[in-house]
């Protein structure tokens, strides 16, 4: 008897300012980044309607800044999207992150995007930020640290990670 056929929980994924940027980012020279923005678009255009997508203001903020006519793109890309609060909670665990070392104190936006997936349950970060987010020489530490304040961490992911997702 086949099972029946029932519409699998959509998974929840935090939507951080790089994914935006390399959707509508002009072709990059450089061959690695040209193949990232292509993964990118790939995965926005075929995956995102199979998921629930978030993003917050801090990402809205973030790109907002730039040549006009390239940030109105990004934000008319993400405008759908369900924002993420900031809430006193929120606040806390990323001043925790920065407090703990992980992440330096200039990347204060990074703790923010790691806090609010984090707090909000969300199943995934999505980002190309691989010097503070998607970073496995942090990403357990980080794991522990909020873990020790009674949360789970999001699995972090790039979209090539999540290209058949």
């Amino acid at each position: 008897m086949p099972f029946p056929k029932t519409k699998p929980n959509p998974i929840r994924i935090y939507i951080e300012s790089t994914i935006p940027s390399y959707v509508v980012a002009r072709p990059a020279r450089d061959l690695l980044q040209a193949a990232r923005q292509q993964l990118t678009r790939d995965w926005w255009d075929l995956q995102r309607e199979k998921h629930e997508l978030f993003t917050s203001q801090i990402v809205l903020d973030e790109i907002s800044a730039g040549e006009r006519a390239m940030a109105e793109r990004r934000l008319e890309l993400i405008a759908g999207l369900a924002l993420l609060i900031s809430t006193p909670d929120v606040e806390t665990l990323a001043a925790d992150v920065l407090e703990s070392g992980l992440l330096p104190a200039k990347a204060d936006g990074d703790a923010a995007h790691i806090a609010l997936a984090t707090a909000y349950g969300m199943d995934i970060l999505l980002t190309w930020n691989c010097r503070h987010i998607v970073n496995a020489a942090i990403v357990g530490r980080l794991r522990r640290l909020v873990a020790k304040q009674g949360y789970t961490l999001p699995e972090i992911y790039t979209p090539e990670e999540l290209i058949g997702a």
